[in-house]
């Protein structure tokens, strides 16, 4: 995936989700969207190097956008709107081998519903079709969290909306299609991704019951550089 230009700067602060003050090479201080809504745990600190991406759209009320940020010596991507588009490039260029083989890839397909658990419908990230197969059902996770040891966390918060779609997702393997959990690992320096158990261990004890259920798992690491963001190495998880 190729990012646009982008402009270095330093992280101020990070604040109230959506917002960050950034002071850029000439000393000039401006506030961009954060499109990570998570805690970003080690991913905020201030003073950390950042890369933001400009917008000339006169309609929006922030002119720039954080992308990227310098954690613990490596660059990690922050923009989880991007993360789905990511994934989808990769199983489109063959990249997944574990996602081949499916001639149609939709995004942002309802599914699920009630089930007898209440809430709404949700949305799943990627529907993977081919005639005579079973639909594969793509829910795609940013994985950025602090690393200790090589090992990547996910979630970096709480999730009550992870755990449904978690749940839902085998509702699907129940009626005979393919539900896969997919960690995009945004960060250079992990070699396998684990549960947050420390943080939400109702997630972890749910990824593990669904795995038994038959729901699928895989996380790919990517390539992260100011000019673009390239999934291209599996990932081991350990549940």
């Amino acid at each position: 995936m190729q990012l646009p230009p982008l402009t270095e700067g330093r992280l101020l602060r990070r604040y109230q989700r959506f917002l960050a003050d950034v002071e850029l090479a000439d000393g000039t201080v401006v506030t961009a969207h954060c499109p990570n809504t998570g805690s970003m745990q080690g991913c905020k600190d201030p003073g950390s190097r950042v890369w933001l991406s400009p917008s000339d759209n006169p309609q929006r009320k922030l002119a720039w956008t954080w992308e990227l940020v310098e954690a613990d010596g490596v660059l990690v991507g922050l923009h989880t709107g991007r993360t789905n588009a990511l994934v989808r490039e990769a199983i489109e260029a063959g990249a997944v081998a574990e996602l081949a083989g499916y001639g149609a890839i939709r995004g942002e397909v309802p599914y699920g519903g009630d089930n007898g658990r209440g809430g709404k419908r949700s949305r799943i990230d990627l529907l993977l079709t081919e005639a005579g197969r079973p639909p594969c059902y793509v829910e795609v996770k940013n994985v950025t969290a602090a690393v200790a040891g090589g090992i990547g966390y996910f979630p970096d918060a709480v999730t009550e909306r992870g755990t449904k779609h978690l749940n839902e997702m085998a509702d699907e393997v129940a009626k005979g299609n393919r539900a896969v959990l997919f960690f995009c690992v945004q960060r250079g320096d992990v070699d396998e991704v684990r549960p947050a158990d420390h943080i939400d261990p109702e997630y972890g004890r749910t990824l593990r019951r669904v795995l038994g259920l038959g729901v699928e798992v895989l996380a790919y690491g990517a390539d992260v550089r100011p000019e673009g963001i390239r999934l291209w190495r599996p990932l081991p998880v350990v549940c």
